[in-house]
């Protein structure tokens, strides 16, 4: 049996788009639509059975990036009009209070989208104008919304609330929010299939580690708390953003360096974290100058790892009973320094990596942990457009 669902996540000046079996996993079709917008032409990448195809678009929108997608199908397959697609799944990035669940898109829907454009303003509005073309493109399928900030809708208000006054929280809509909800849901799902548990006598702790990172407590497969907050800029270091920071550098920077609001935001998320310290924002580059001796990327390093460690610790207590720690996203999934890093010294804790096993490289989802360790340490790809695409088949009911 195939369910093959077109998963769309329209960003900013990109469109990536994939046709994915949502019964066995597989994907048909992967593609990609960049520098929408852009004063010059635009780039795509499609890659069915193994082979891609790249041309130069001309994509002064989301409306031709739509078209452009809708060509290369029609050019290098797999022919959509007979793939009997069951629906069209979108990534979100925030639903805000308002979706503690995946919803089929209607126009009150696009509406409250575009309305929660203000909690994220880069890309909420690019996530709508995404859905609002794919529902004129295929106007016979079914469209699903499914948001980063769902899964942790179930956090408890003492996790989600900020200690600020009251009446101001409340008319800004200013909480915890988190982000990376499909990631984290899967995987969590994953690990205890890993680990032969049922999913609601099962606690993680899920390491979301990419060039945006994230991670979150997870109690019987329910989110109870994340590091992420009202935008993607808290907690862990990331690839460009500072994560946790005192909120009086703001006013700090503001005084002395008479930087504006605009100078800070492009400082905090694209001129700090990994990238700020180390002058590069790709771990494997940050590894190799590490290896090398560089001083610099050695401290970018020990920090990036000190704070994955200090969520540990922490969602250890928030927890109180641990089933495993779960690596996952491109640094979680590859980077075995990382992973070795973050976790040491937590033998007291019951977490005990193998050397051997986490060196090791495989694509599979694989527990590195010693045999005696109490706590499990998993590492697990993840499959987001997956998660979408059988939410898509839920909500639709295909």
């Amino acid at each position: 049996m195939s369910t093959p669902v077109l998963v769309i996540n329209s960003g900013s000046s990109s469109l990536k788009y994939q046709v994915v079996d949502a019964d066995d996993g597989g994907a048909l079709a992967v593609g990609l639509v960049e520098r929408i917008g852009g004063s010059g032409h635009g780039r795509l990448t499609h890659t069915v059975d193994g082979e891609k195809h790249r041309s130069d678009v001309a994509v002064p929108d989301h409306a031709a990036a739509m078209a452009a997608m809708a060509d290369a199908f029609e050019q290098h397959g797999p022919d959509l009009a007979a793939a009997g697609l069951v629906a069209v799944g979108h990534r979100v990035v925030q639903g805000g209070a308002r979706f503690g669940h995946s919803v089929r898109v209607d126009e009150a829907a696009l509406e409250i989208i575009e309305e929660l454009s203000a909690l994220a303003p880069l890309h909420n509005p690019a996530n709508a104008a995404g859905i609002r073309v794919a529902m004129d493109t295929f106007p016979d399928l079914p469209h699903v919304a499914v948001f980063d900030t769902a899964f942790h809708l179930t956090m408890p208000e003492v996790a989600h609330t900020y200690a600020i006054d009251r009446q101001v929280a409340a008319d800004h809509r200013i909480r915890r929010y988190g982000f990376h909800g499909t990631s984290h849901a899967y995987v969590s799902r994953q690990a205890a299939e890993l680990l032969g548990k049922p999913l609601e006598e099962t606690n993680v702790i899920v390491l979301h580690l990419g060039n945006g990172a994230s991670a979150c407590a997870v109690r019987a497969g329910v989110s109870v708390d994340t590091s992420m907050g009202l935008t993607p800029l808290e907690g862990l270091v990331m690839g460009t953003r500072s994560g946790d920071i005192d909120p009086a550098v703001v006013f700090h920077l503001a005084r002395t360096a008479g930087m504006d609001i605009d100078a800070i935001d492009d400082l905090l998320n694209k001129r700090s974290g990994v990238l700020g310290l180390s002058g590069s924002q790709d771990m494997r580059d940050l590894v190799d100058a590490v290896e090398a001796g560089d001083a610099d990327a050695q401290l970018a390093l020990e920090v990036y790892c000190y704070r994955v460690r200090k969520y540990v610790g922490s969602y250890l207590a928030v927890l109180g009973r641990v089933d495993a720690i779960v690596f996952t996203a491109g640094i979680g999934e590859n980077a075995d320094e990382v992973r070795e890093l973050s976790l040491r010294g937590l033998e007291s804790l019951g977490i005990e990596v193998d050397g051997e096993a986490n060196r090791a490289r495989s694509k599979e989802p694989r527990d590195i942990a010693t045999a005696a360790s109490r706590v499990r340490v998993l590492v697990i790809p993840t499959n987001e457009e997956l998660e979408i695409a059988r939410d898509a088949v839920r909500v639709t009911g295909s």
